[in-house]
């Protein structure tokens, strides 16, 4: 039905402006909308397999009308599938015949790079191409059918569940019972235990600084000797900086701040090592640095470790850091018997320091390397995985390589045009929703974001339909940021003028100290008036810090009876906000801006009219946060970052917000317009490792605004859209 009644009015889906379509769904949800034919409530259909319309949840249409397929793209690879067959005709022998035996099969690059034991080897392993799956079967022939001791090799990973999951996975091989696993781990764990064992008493764990939470209350406590305030500071991208100035070994005395910023925290990061040391502390970067100084300075350690360790392999190469690469060196400098096993297109970690680069300089460190191109791919469908291939052949810096897919199910990759984030994440919950009705398991699902910020409408939409979810642990709700927290502070003082943590947040805004608060509570008493009012009473401030107070305390009463969005647009521009946004909104920051995060804001306000009841959905939101941080739940959707999804895979994936300013970040538009193209090839490898992560449905979003402003379609996905539709943006 392409008609309902709303407030006694009839409304036709072909007047309506598309922005509306939001609020049209909301009401329906509420069983506002009823049928004009027989008076029932009726649904707004807002998915993505078929085009917006009216329905009646448990029964057929009172108006029979065709529903045909929505505002949607399908890619459809313009050559024909051939897959390959997974092994040729090859006779196998011995272990591999074994392997064969136990249901361990094999493809011929895969058995290529199996054999190759001596001397160094790179594996380029593209998306879904089974390289564990070569790691573990390599590592078990070379102990059953070499005969190689176990205990001469080393096995590194990027994560314990990678390290766990190999330890599992080779005790299934035959014959490793008996003949023993090799030594498999993180660098990290390996590095630590050979510090340990070197100097067990400075390496002591109990002097590990473990927690970033240890490291952040450490670096405020430096910033507050030289007057950094905490409340605007970004303590947790200091850290992030600091780490990767370590992993990549540059020293504090080669650094040249760029900005304000950068030279607090090259100060931090100073005093940080110094107090370090004089405490006799470590943190999880000293742990590879420590083990390469180790070896570098201690010759005779360097060749005990040598003699102990002959052989070599090396997990997600790509991911591999300076500091890392030159231990790996050091190690198997007297063999190169080193396997590498990498993706050059899944390299999507620089901001700690990982390069693609090594990729390339491993052929020249190591010149007699022998290189196996894994080609196969057993995760997913052909269109899938020739959608992921046109999009990352754009990439000018990375190894030549083609997947193949190994299965076609006839599902194409789509692209769908939602208005804006609101509904791209009602269109994606409505189609989950839809799918597990038809049987499919939560679990089976995820919604990929570039960052967290972006999971906000996504997070509010779960909740409302009641579909299980998780993010990520250890992700904060987007109303505790520290931007949207001060401006809600503003919006929860004009409700309630004596709210002492708001005020401490808008304190923080106002540029006042955090002690004013004492001061306002004592003048809230003497003279009987609220928090709020007694701002105008605050002494030992400048003259036209209390002529600003006098100008904005009037206008928290007018705020309380605002829309909104209308409230907040009064607090940025009459109350001063917008001017705190911009000296302490991390305006400079490459990933989150505090601008950004009021966009954001205005985005949710515009659905509520009144102050009270959008913040009553907040309070709502920040609790169902907090309680499913609590209730871990197995069978749910996913939603997470690409970051944080890389390695996994999933039947359904929905990729958000293909847009110029998300994916590619803006970050690395603005870097790509001085020069620089390093970034926005991470952020096409990320699109890339977001697309792969795959198996049968893709579902690619491309809103027509973003943030409250008209988007672009990415420019990693407008030439496919071209191709298939050029009028497909309505």
């Amino acid at each position: 039905m392409n008609e309902a009644i709303y407030k006694g009015k009839v409304i036709h889906l072909q007047t309506i402006a598309r922005e509306k379509y939001q609020l049209i769904y909301e009401q329906s949800l509420r069983k506002k909308l009823t049928c004009p034919a027989c008076g029932e409530p009726v649904l707004f259909y807002l998915g993505i397999e078929k085009k917006p319309h009216f329905y009646h949840e448990h029964k057929p249409m009172c108006i029979p009308q065709s529903v045909d397929q929505g505002n949607v793209i399908s890619f459809v690879s313009p050559s024909p599938l051939s897959l390959k067959e997974k092994r040729k005709n090859e006779k196998l022998s011995g272990y591999l015949q074994q392997l064969k035996e136990a249901n361990i099969d094999l493809d011929a690059s895969q058995i290529k790079a199996v054999r190759k034991i001596n001397g160094p080897l790179l594996v380029l392993a593209g998306a879904g191409s089974g390289k564990t799956r070569v790691l573990t079967a390599r590592t078990a022939y070379m102990i059953c059918e070499k005969q190689i001791d176990p205990k001469s090799i080393m096995l590194v990973t990027f994560t314990t569940k990678a390290a766990k999951e190999m330890s599992n996975r080779l005790c299934t091989y035959p014959g490793i019972a008996h003949s023993g696993i090799p030594v498999i781990g993180t660098f990290h764990s390996l590095f630590y235990r050979m510090l340990q064992h070197f100097d067990p008493i400075r390496w002591h764990h109990h002097r590990l600084i473990k927690w970033d939470w240890q490291k952040e209350q450490l670096l405020k406590e430096i910033g507050r000797e030289v007057g950094i305030d905490e409340r605007d500071f970004a303590y947790d991208e200091a850290i992030q900086q600091i780490s990767y100035w370590k992993n990549t070994l540059t020293p504090v005395h080669s650094l040249s701040p760029k900005n304000e910023w950068e030279e607090h925290v090259i100060y931090l990061y100073t005093k940080y090592e110094e107090i370090k040391r004089m405490r006799g502390q470590f943190d999880f970067d000293d742990m590879l640095i420590g083990c390469y100084e180790m070896l570098h300075e201690n010759h005779d350690l360097l060749m005990r470790y040598q003699e102990r360790f002959r052989y070599f392999l090396i997990d997600e190469f790509q991911d591999i850091n300076k500091v890392q690469y030159e231990i790996v060196k050091l190690l198997s400098s007297h063999t190169n018997h080193i396997c590498a096993v990498g993706d050059d297109d899944q390299a999507i970690y620089a901001f700690r320091g990982s390069d693609p680069s090594f990729i390339f300089q491993f052929q020249q460190d190591f010149p007699n390397v022998e290189t196996v191109t894994l080609t196969e791919n057993y995760r997913s469908t052909h269109q899938i995985v020739s959608l992921a291939n046109k999009i990352i052949s754009f990439n000018r810096t990375r190894m030549p390589k083609q997947m193949h897919a190994q299965f076609d199910l006839n599902l194409h990759p789509t692209f769908f045009f939602p208005y804006d984030e609101e509904e791209e994440a009602t269109m994606i919950a409505h189609d989950i929703q839809e799918r597990i009705k038809a049987g499919a398991e939560p679990h089976e699902f995820a919604v990929l974001c570039r960052t967290h910020a972006a999971t906000r409408a996504l997070f509010e939409r779960f909740s409302q339909l009641r579909l299980p979810f998780v993010v990520d642990s250890d992700g904060e709700s987007f109303y505790k940021r520290r931007i949207v927290r001060y401006l809600l502070g503003y919006l929860k003082l004009s409700l309630d003028p004596n709210d002492e943590e708001a005020m401490n947040d808008v304190l923080a805004a106002l540029f006042l100290k955090q002690t004013a608060l004492n001061d306002l509570k004592a003048i809230s008493i003497i003279d009987d008036c609220s928090l709020v009012e007694a701002l105008v009473k605050l002494e030992d401030i400048q003259p036209f810090q209390k002529q600003k107070l006098r100008n904005i305390v009037p206008l928290f009463q007018t705020i309380a009876h605002l829309k909104p969005f209308e409230a907040i647009e009064t607090i940025e521009k009459d109350m001063g906000f917008s001017d705190f946004v911009k000296k302490r909104g991390n305006e400079g920051n490459a990933i989150e801006r505090g601008s950004d995060d009021i966009r954001d804001v205005k985005v949710v306000a515009k659905k509520f009219k009144t102050v009270r009841a959008f913040l009553s959905h907040i309070e709502k939101m920040i609790a169902q946060h907090e309680q499913m941080k609590r209730e871990k739940q197995e069978n749910a959707i996913q939603l997470t970052t690409i970051h944080r999804a890389k390695g996994l895979e999933y039947n359904y994936v929905y990729v958000l917000s293909a847009v110029d300013g998300h994916l590619p970040h803006d970050y690395a538009l603005d870097a790509y317009r001085n020069g620089e193209t390093a970034p926005l090839e991470e952020e096409r490898r990320l699109l890339y490792v977001a697309l792969t992560r795959a198996k049968y449905g893709l579902f690619i979003s491309v809103p027509t605004m973003r943030r409250l402003k008209k988007a672009n379609a990415s420019r990693f996905v407008s030439p496919f859209l071209k191709i298939s539709n050029p009028k497909a943006r309505l």
